[in-house]
Order: C-alpha cells, then structure tokens, then sequence
C-alpha cells in the first residue's frame, strides 16, 4: 500500500550526485519556464525535441535510478493514453455554420480536408487511416502529438526542478525574481513562505490519501457492486475525509509552530551556499548560454 511513496513525483531528494544540484536554481526556473512557454504556438517539431532533450536531461541527470524510474514510466504512460484518445477526436469536420458559399465549393473543401496524408516526405505519402467509424488524418495525428508532448513536457519539467532542488532554494529563487514587487508594497516575503510551507505538506497530502486508501482496502469495500450513486457518495465521503484531514493537519502544524514561539523568517537567510562557491562557476555560464542558444533556436524551427 506504499505505493505512493514509491512515486516520489514533486518531492526533493538529498544527496551530491547529480549535476542538477549545481545549476543555479534561478537559472533551473528559467529552463522551466522555457518548457512551459515555448510550446505555446509551437509547431510539431519543437515539442518532439523538448520531450527528447527532457528525456535526455533525465537519463543523463545522475539522480539516482529508482527516483526518477517509475513517475518517468507512469508519465509516458500517461502522456500515451491521453494523446491517444486525442487521435481519435473528430476533427476533420468541418463546423456546422451558415453556409456563405456554394454547396459544390464546401463539398469540395470538406473533401480536401478528409484526403489530408498523414505522412508527407518527397515520393513516400502516407493517407489518413480509417478505423471503423474513427478516421485518423494530419489534423487528428497533430492534435494527439501535441496534447501528448505537452503533458510531459509540463509535468516532467517541474518534476526535475523539484528532485534537484531544495523548498528553500526555491523560496529564495522565488524572491529574487519577485524582489522587485517588494517596491510597490506586494508580500514578496510572506507569499515565498507560503510556497516553502506548501512544499512541505505535499508529502502529508499524500500520506492521507494513501491512509484512506488503506482504510477502503481494509474494509474490503467491493467497487463493482455498487451502483452510480453509491460510487459518487463514496467519492464525495473521501473527498470530504481527505479536505478535512489536510485542513486538520495545517491546523495542528500552526498551533505547534505558535507554541514554539515561531515567527516567519527571512528569505535572505535561505540564500543557497552553492552561490557562493565558484567550483561550479563553468556549469552555471554553460547553462545560461544554452538556454540562450534553445530561445534563439524556438524563434527559427519552433513556428507552426
């Protein structure tokens, strides 16, 4: 039943192996943000090589095989299933609208869009595939590529920075690129401690979760006998379980946080060691640079 813990997707994991650790984690957020913007109006091509360079990135990241294994596996899996049943999807027909033109010409272009090949390369054409009723064209393939791509390249992204990154470095990163807004009166401090303490009860949301789950297999409650409304009830009740458990928690760490005469303290105390160190300086410059190269490589092959 620990299954949970042995997907350790958004939690950091300690130790000195991986060169992830030594990336500035300013420069970690902006390689983030790169995947998470630069699909945006992409074509095909770019999110291919985001998926395979991420790919890449996690092979060759030195983390620790069974960290990284399993939520890798149960991604792609995910991302598959997902972008499959976006191939499905009708998309090749045209929208049922006030017809402006000639009943001949929309024939014809209804008949262009369904004869759309999947597969162009010189001399080698590959048509659309019918599967009974489900027609797979250039527009379906597409739509299944990106939905699929994207999906993995948002939750895989986000997913390394946090292996490879401490709560604590984020919350500082987190500050210095909001440090500006401090000008203007914005909670620059508070709202980075509300991110630390977030971070921090990602593990226990999951330990509940996974409690009632226990507490459902140990109840030996048969889900194939219940019917619809008995299955959404029992739905709602461990929703509810699981809001209030959590809401519990969050309570009963702030009365000990009070009670130890705690107060929030301040960013600048967060501030990563590493920064101070220049053995790692080369790998920093190195990552800035090819960050650099990837954005001016998205404004040439990364268009529709």
């Amino acid at each position: 039943m620990d299954w949970l813990r042995q997907v350790p997707i958004g939690q950091y994991v300690s130790g000195n192996s991986s060169w992830l650790r030594v990336i500035d984690p300013r420069l970690k957020l902006a390689w983030v943000l790169m995947f998470l913007l630069t699909p945006v109006l992409a074509g095909p091509f770019w999110r291919v090589c985001l998926a395979a360079t991420l790919m890449l990135v996690t092979f060759i990241s030195g983390l620790a095989f069974r960290v990284w294994s399993r939520p890798l596996f149960l991604l792609i899996g995910l991302a598959l299933l997902v972008g499959s049943l976006s191939i499905f999807l009708p998309t090749g027909e045209v929208t049922a609208t006030f017809a402006t033109r000639s009943p001949q010409e929309l024939s014809a272009i209804t008949l262009e869009i369904k004869q759309w090949n999947l597969f162009e390369l010189g001399p080698i054409q590959l048509g659309p595939l019918r599967f009974g009723p489900f027609l797979i064209d250039r527009r379906s393939a597409e739509l299944g590529l990106n939905t699929s791509t994207l999906i993995f390249t948002v939750i895989q992204s986000v997913n390394l920075m946090l292996l490879s990154t401490a709560p604590e470095d984020l919350m500082w990163t987190l500050q210095w690129f909001l440090s500006p807004l401090a000008c203007l009166g914005f909670p620059v401090d508070r709202f980075s401690f509300q991110l630390l303490l977030s971070l921090r009860f990602i593990p226990l949301v999951q330990e509940e979760f996974q409690n009632l789950l226990r507490s459902l297999a140990s109840r030996a409650v048969n889900l194939k006998r219940l019917g619809v409304r008995a299955f959404s009830g029992l739905i709602l009740s461990v929703g509810e379980k699981l809001l209030a458990n959590i809401l519990l928690r969050a309570e009963q760490g702030a009365d000990a946080f009070l009670a130890r005469g705690g107060t929030m303290p301040l960013v600048e105390d967060f501030r990563p060691k590493s920064l101070d160190s220049r053995t790692h300086f080369w790998i920093n410059v190195g990552s800035g640079l090819l960050l650099l190269l990837v954005i001016s490589l998205r404004r040439k092959y990364g268009d529709l």
